[in-house]
Protein backbone atom coordinates (compact mmCIF):
# COMPACT_ATOMS: atom_id res chain seq x y z
CA UNK A 1 0.00 0.00 0.00
CA UNK A 2 1.20 3.51 -0.76
CA UNK A 3 3.00 5.13 2.17
CA UNK A 4 0.63 8.11 2.07
CA UNK A 5 -2.21 5.86 3.22
CA UNK A 6 -0.05 3.82 5.57
CA UNK A 7 2.39 6.26 7.13
CA UNK A 8 6.05 5.60 7.98
CA UNK A 9 6.96 2.64 10.14
CA UNK A 10 7.49 3.45 13.83
CA UNK A 11 9.27 1.66 16.65
CA UNK A 12 7.58 1.46 20.03
CA UNK A 13 9.92 0.68 22.94
CA UNK A 14 8.01 -0.51 25.99
CA UNK A 15 9.21 -1.61 29.41
CA UNK A 16 6.95 -4.15 31.09
CA UNK A 17 7.16 -4.95 34.81
CA UNK A 18 6.49 -8.59 35.67
CA UNK A 19 6.06 -9.97 39.17
CA UNK A 20 8.34 -12.88 40.14
CA UNK A 21 10.51 -12.41 37.05
CA UNK A 22 13.72 -14.39 37.66
CA UNK A 23 16.93 -12.38 37.88
CA UNK A 24 18.29 -14.26 34.87
CA UNK A 25 15.52 -12.75 32.71
CA UNK A 26 15.98 -9.14 33.78
CA UNK A 27 16.27 -7.03 30.66
CA UNK A 28 14.94 -9.74 28.35
CA UNK A 29 14.04 -8.20 24.99
CA UNK A 30 11.07 -9.34 22.93
CA UNK A 31 10.22 -8.04 19.46
CA UNK A 32 6.58 -8.24 18.35
CA UNK A 33 5.38 -8.04 14.75
CA UNK A 34 1.72 -8.37 13.84
CA UNK A 35 -0.95 -8.15 11.12
CA UNK A 36 1.15 -8.37 7.97
CA UNK A 37 -1.78 -8.91 5.57
CA UNK A 38 0.79 -9.83 2.97
CA UNK A 39 -1.25 -9.86 -0.22
CA UNK A 40 0.49 -7.43 -2.55
CA UNK A 41 -1.76 -4.53 -1.54
CA UNK A 42 -1.71 -3.85 2.20
CA UNK A 43 2.00 -4.04 2.99
CA UNK A 44 4.89 -2.86 0.84
CA UNK A 45 8.02 -4.94 0.35
CA UNK A 46 10.06 -1.96 1.53
CA UNK A 47 8.21 -1.68 4.85
CA UNK A 48 8.38 -5.41 5.46
CA UNK A 49 12.13 -5.42 4.89
CA UNK A 50 12.49 -2.40 7.15
CA UNK A 51 10.50 -4.09 9.92
CA UNK A 52 12.70 -7.19 9.79
CA UNK A 53 15.85 -5.07 9.80
CA UNK A 54 14.64 -3.15 12.87
CA UNK A 55 13.76 -6.41 14.61
CA UNK A 56 17.22 -7.85 14.01
CA UNK A 57 19.01 -4.64 15.01
CA UNK A 58 17.32 -4.91 18.42
CA UNK A 59 19.18 -8.24 18.94
CA UNK A 60 16.12 -9.68 20.68
CA UNK A 61 16.02 -12.65 22.97
CA UNK A 62 12.68 -13.64 21.42
CA UNK A 63 10.58 -12.67 18.40
CA UNK A 64 6.81 -13.18 18.48
CA UNK A 65 4.34 -12.86 15.61
CA UNK A 66 0.71 -12.30 16.54
CA UNK A 67 -1.30 -13.28 13.49
CA UNK A 68 -2.89 -12.26 10.18
CA UNK A 69 0.02 -13.13 7.91
CA UNK A 70 -2.30 -13.20 4.89
CA UNK A 71 -5.65 -11.56 4.14
CA UNK A 72 -7.90 -14.08 2.37
CA UNK A 73 -6.01 -16.32 -0.05
CA UNK A 74 -3.35 -18.10 2.05
CA UNK A 75 -0.88 -18.78 -0.77
CA UNK A 76 1.09 -15.50 -0.33
CA UNK A 77 2.46 -17.10 2.84
CA UNK A 78 5.04 -18.77 0.61
CA UNK A 79 6.43 -15.38 -0.40
CA UNK A 80 6.13 -13.93 3.10
CA UNK A 81 8.34 -16.58 4.68
CA UNK A 82 11.09 -15.69 2.21
CA UNK A 83 11.30 -12.49 4.27
CA UNK A 84 10.50 -13.89 7.71
CA UNK A 85 13.26 -16.49 7.46
CA UNK A 86 15.77 -13.69 8.11
CA UNK A 87 14.37 -12.91 11.57
CA UNK A 88 16.96 -13.55 14.27
CA UNK A 89 16.67 -14.07 18.02
CA UNK A 90 18.45 -15.97 20.74
CA UNK A 91 15.46 -18.07 21.85
CA UNK A 92 13.68 -18.44 18.53
CA UNK A 93 10.59 -17.12 16.75
CA UNK A 94 7.07 -18.08 17.84
CA UNK A 95 3.71 -17.29 16.30
CA UNK A 96 -0.04 -17.55 16.70
CA UNK A 97 -2.63 -17.34 13.96
CA UNK A 98 -5.23 -14.62 13.39
CA UNK A 99 -8.73 -14.74 11.98
CA UNK A 100 -7.52 -13.98 8.44
CA UNK A 101 -5.26 -17.01 8.56
CA UNK A 102 -8.36 -19.19 8.86
CA UNK A 103 -10.44 -17.83 5.96
CA UNK A 104 -10.42 -20.93 3.76
CA UNK A 105 -10.80 -24.53 4.85
CA UNK A 106 -7.09 -25.24 4.23
CA UNK A 107 -5.70 -21.88 5.40
CA UNK A 108 -4.81 -22.90 8.95
CA UNK A 109 -2.95 -26.01 7.83
CA UNK A 110 -1.11 -24.23 5.01
CA UNK A 111 -0.06 -21.17 7.00
CA UNK A 112 1.06 -23.36 9.90
CA UNK A 113 3.07 -25.72 7.71
CA UNK A 114 4.83 -22.94 5.80
CA UNK A 115 5.74 -20.97 8.93
CA UNK A 116 6.96 -24.16 10.58
CA UNK A 117 9.10 -24.98 7.54
CA UNK A 118 11.40 -22.03 8.34
CA UNK A 119 11.65 -22.87 12.04
CA UNK A 120 8.89 -20.66 13.43
CA UNK A 121 7.02 -22.34 16.28
CA UNK A 122 3.29 -21.97 15.65
CA UNK A 123 1.30 -22.30 18.88
CA UNK A 124 -2.37 -23.28 18.76
CA UNK A 125 -3.57 -23.77 22.34
CA UNK A 126 -0.04 -24.79 23.26
CA UNK A 127 2.74 -23.88 25.67
CA UNK A 128 6.36 -23.36 24.63
CA UNK A 129 9.39 -22.85 26.87
CA UNK A 130 11.88 -20.66 24.98
CA UNK A 131 13.33 -19.50 28.32
CA UNK A 132 12.81 -22.79 30.14
CA UNK A 133 10.17 -23.49 32.77
CA UNK A 134 10.68 -20.12 34.52
CA UNK A 135 8.74 -18.12 31.89
CA UNK A 136 6.32 -20.16 29.75
CA UNK A 137 4.99 -18.80 26.47
CA UNK A 138 1.32 -19.62 25.82
CA UNK A 139 -0.11 -19.41 22.31
CA UNK A 140 -3.89 -19.53 21.95
CA UNK A 141 -6.20 -20.35 19.06
CA UNK A 142 -7.79 -17.31 17.46
CA UNK A 143 -10.55 -15.80 19.59
CA UNK A 144 -13.11 -16.19 16.79
CA UNK A 145 -12.16 -19.81 16.22
CA UNK A 146 -14.38 -22.56 17.59
CA UNK A 147 -11.18 -23.95 19.13
CA UNK A 148 -10.50 -20.95 21.34
CA UNK A 149 -10.47 -22.67 24.72
CA UNK A 150 -7.91 -21.27 27.14
CA UNK A 151 -8.87 -23.39 30.15
CA UNK A 152 -7.06 -26.64 29.21
CA UNK A 153 -3.91 -24.66 28.45
CA UNK A 154 -3.86 -22.07 31.21
CA UNK A 155 -4.81 -24.60 33.88
CA UNK A 156 -1.56 -26.47 33.20
CA UNK A 157 0.49 -23.63 34.68
CA UNK A 158 1.16 -23.11 38.36
CA UNK A 159 -0.20 -19.75 39.59
CA UNK A 160 3.16 -18.69 40.97
CA UNK A 161 4.92 -18.91 37.60
CA UNK A 162 4.96 -15.76 35.42
CA UNK A 163 3.88 -16.27 31.84
CA UNK A 164 3.44 -14.50 28.50
CA UNK A 165 0.35 -15.15 26.37
CA UNK A 166 0.06 -14.66 22.61
CA UNK A 167 -3.53 -14.12 21.46
CA UNK A 168 -4.29 -12.35 18.18
CA UNK A 169 -7.53 -10.65 19.24
CA UNK A 170 -7.27 -8.37 22.32
CA UNK A 171 -10.94 -9.02 23.16
CA UNK A 172 -9.72 -12.35 24.53
CA UNK A 173 -8.22 -10.43 27.47
CA UNK A 174 -11.71 -10.20 28.95
CA UNK A 175 -11.96 -13.98 29.35
CA UNK A 176 -8.30 -14.35 30.30
CA UNK A 177 -8.87 -12.40 33.51
CA UNK A 178 -9.70 -15.78 35.07
CA UNK A 179 -5.99 -16.60 35.01
CA UNK A 180 -2.70 -14.93 35.70
CA UNK A 181 -1.43 -13.24 32.52
CA UNK A 182 1.69 -11.20 33.19
CA UNK A 183 1.78 -9.99 29.60
CA UNK A 184 -0.65 -10.66 26.76
CA UNK A 185 0.54 -9.69 23.29
CA UNK A 186 -2.13 -9.07 20.65
CA UNK A 187 -2.79 -7.28 17.37
CA UNK A 188 -5.94 -7.45 15.19
CA UNK A 189 -7.22 -3.87 15.56
CA UNK A 190 -4.50 -2.06 13.54
CA UNK A 191 -4.68 0.51 16.33
CA UNK A 192 -7.99 1.72 14.95
CA UNK A 193 -6.12 2.99 11.84
CA UNK A 194 -7.53 6.54 12.17
CA UNK A 195 -6.81 8.42 15.40
CA UNK A 196 -8.03 11.90 16.24
CA UNK A 197 -5.42 13.60 18.46
CA UNK A 198 -6.84 14.31 21.88
CA UNK A 199 -9.85 12.06 21.24
CA UNK A 200 -8.39 8.68 20.39
CA UNK A 201 -9.05 6.00 17.76
CA UNK A 202 -12.15 6.62 15.63
CA UNK A 203 -13.61 3.13 16.31
CA UNK A 204 -13.54 3.89 20.05
CA UNK A 205 -15.38 7.15 19.38
CA UNK A 206 -17.94 5.30 17.26
CA UNK A 207 -18.46 2.86 20.11
CA UNK A 208 -19.31 5.75 22.42
CA UNK A 209 -21.77 7.10 19.86
CA UNK A 210 -23.44 3.73 19.72
CA UNK A 211 -23.82 3.72 23.49
CA UNK A 212 -25.14 7.28 23.69
CA UNK A 213 -27.48 7.47 20.70
CA UNK A 214 -30.65 5.47 19.97
CA UNK A 215 -30.48 2.51 17.59
CA UNK A 216 -32.53 4.39 14.99
CA UNK A 217 -29.56 6.66 14.17
CA UNK A 218 -26.89 3.93 14.07
CA UNK A 219 -27.42 3.33 10.35
CA UNK A 220 -26.33 6.92 9.62
CA UNK A 221 -23.00 6.66 11.44
CA UNK A 222 -20.22 5.74 8.93
CA UNK A 223 -18.24 2.55 9.66
CA UNK A 224 -20.15 1.89 12.89
CA UNK A 225 -21.24 -1.60 11.83
CA UNK A 226 -17.84 -2.51 10.41
CA UNK A 227 -15.98 -1.39 13.53
CA UNK A 228 -18.36 -3.19 15.87
CA UNK A 229 -17.73 -6.40 13.94
CA UNK A 230 -13.95 -6.14 14.29
CA UNK A 231 -13.67 -5.70 18.05
CA UNK A 232 -15.67 -5.09 21.19
CA UNK A 233 -13.02 -3.44 23.34
CA UNK A 234 -11.78 -0.63 21.11
CA UNK A 235 -10.44 1.04 24.23
CA UNK A 236 -7.70 -1.60 24.03
CA UNK A 237 -6.95 -0.93 20.35
CA UNK A 238 -3.27 -0.05 20.85
CA UNK A 239 -0.59 0.22 23.50
CA UNK A 240 -0.24 -1.13 27.02
CA UNK A 241 -3.35 -1.68 29.16
CA UNK A 242 -4.20 -3.02 32.58
CA UNK A 243 -7.06 -5.51 32.30
CA UNK A 244 -7.98 -6.45 35.84
CA UNK A 245 -4.72 -7.74 37.32
CA UNK A 246 -3.34 -8.67 33.88
CA UNK A 247 -1.34 -6.65 31.36
CA UNK A 248 -2.18 -6.41 27.66
CA UNK A 249 -0.11 -4.89 24.88
CA UNK A 250 -1.73 -4.35 21.46
CA UNK A 251 0.50 -3.84 18.43
CA UNK A 252 -0.86 -1.56 15.63
CA UNK A 253 0.29 -4.01 12.97
CA UNK A 254 2.12 -3.58 9.68
CA UNK A 255 -0.64 -4.02 7.08
CA UNK A 256 -3.23 -1.36 6.31
CA UNK A 257 -6.85 -1.50 5.18
CA UNK A 258 -8.84 1.15 3.34
CA UNK A 259 -9.29 4.06 4.06
CA UNK A 260 -5.73 3.99 5.40
CA UNK A 261 -4.00 5.24 8.52
CA UNK A 262 -4.01 8.69 10.10
CA UNK A 263 -1.97 9.43 13.23
CA UNK A 264 -1.81 5.64 13.66
CA UNK A 265 1.39 4.43 11.99
CA UNK A 266 2.37 0.78 11.51
CA UNK A 267 4.52 -0.55 14.30
CA UNK A 268 7.40 -2.74 15.38
CA UNK A 269 7.31 -3.26 19.15
CA UNK A 270 10.42 -3.80 21.26
CA UNK A 271 9.54 -4.89 24.79
CA UNK A 272 11.97 -5.07 27.70
CA UNK A 273 11.04 -7.12 30.76
CA UNK A 274 11.89 -6.05 34.29
CA UNK A 275 10.88 -7.14 37.79
CA UNK A 276 7.88 -5.58 39.49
Amino acid sequence: MDWILSGPLTVEKVTVAIADLPDSLQGTTIVQLSDFHYDGLRLSEKMLAQAIEIANQAEPDLVVLTGDYVTDDPTPIYQLVEHLKYLQSRAGVYAVLGNHDLCYYHSQRLVTEVLTSIGIGVLWNEIAYPFGSILPLVGLADFWSCEFSPSPVMDQLEPGIPRIVLSHNPDSAEQLQKWRVDLQLSGHTHGGQIVIPGWGPVPALLKRLRQNYPRIVWRWIPYLKECSQVAKHWEWSQGLHQVGTNQLYVNRGLGTYWPGRLFCPPEVTILELKSR
